[in-house]
């Protein structure tokens, strides 16, 4: 999703919570992932795997600038012929520790094994964020969670899903937040980003 359209998407949800919990998160994201410490491990749930939003954020750090926000994917299956960053598997999750940032994408509960994992890793000093659909048990482990009920929840269903959350988060994530010169317009700053996008190549690994 480009720049454009993500600000034609955060247009559409003026008025909601969206735009400024997914800027809130991102920012916490951000600065967990600060140059020089651990790394960002990105994992799911064993029915979904956040490839995309893996994809994105090496996207994002490519054209931001700024390289830690390049996730390792961590993934339940992992075959031999899959290629090394695609190769990660769940035990990667139990040498986490201290300066590393753990980020969960769950929209349904994940299983007992997950969820003892994350808990070790945060134990042992690791950030845990979460993008969740309401787990209280993910929920409880994140030290910053954003949670977007999905529809089955019906009291508190959200006007967005979670992959459309994922979009606006990667994208904020990258988004520089030094203020911009006075005088200088925000579209103008969008254009510049998208003009960058354009003219760099996004990296072909996933």
């Amino acid at each position: 999703m480009d720049a454009v359209r993500v600000a034609l998407l955060r247009e559409v949800l003026a008025g909601t919570q969206w735009p400024a919990a997914t800027r809130r998160f991102a920012g916490v994201l951000r600065a967990s992932v600060v140059p020089r410490g651990g790394g960002l491990l990105l994992v799911g749930t064993e029915a979904y795997e956040p490839w995309h939003l893996a994809a994105h954020l090496v996207d994002e750090a490519t054209w931001s600038g700024q390289p830690e926000l390049a996730p390792t994917l961590v993934r339940h299956r992992v075959r031999t012929a899959d290629p090394a960053h695609l190769a990660v598997g769940l035990g990667r999750l139990e040498a986490a520790g201290r300066g590393e940032t753990l980020l969960v994408v769950a929209p349904e509960s994940p299983d007992e094994g997950l969820l003892e994992r994350l808990h070790d890793a945060r134990r042992a000093g690791a950030t845990v964020l979460s993008l969740d659909g309401g787990d209280p048990e993910v929920h409880g482990l994140a030290h910053e969670a954003l949670t977007v009920p999905g529809p089955d929840r019906a009291e508190g269903a959200s006007e967005i899903d979670l992959d459309t959350v994922q979009h606006l988060v990667s994208a904020a994530a990258g988004e520089n937040s030094v203020p911009a010169p006075r005088g200088r317009s925000r579209l103008r700053d969008r254009l510049s980003r998208l003009a960058d996008q354009l003219t760099s190549p996004p990296p072909a690994r996933w």
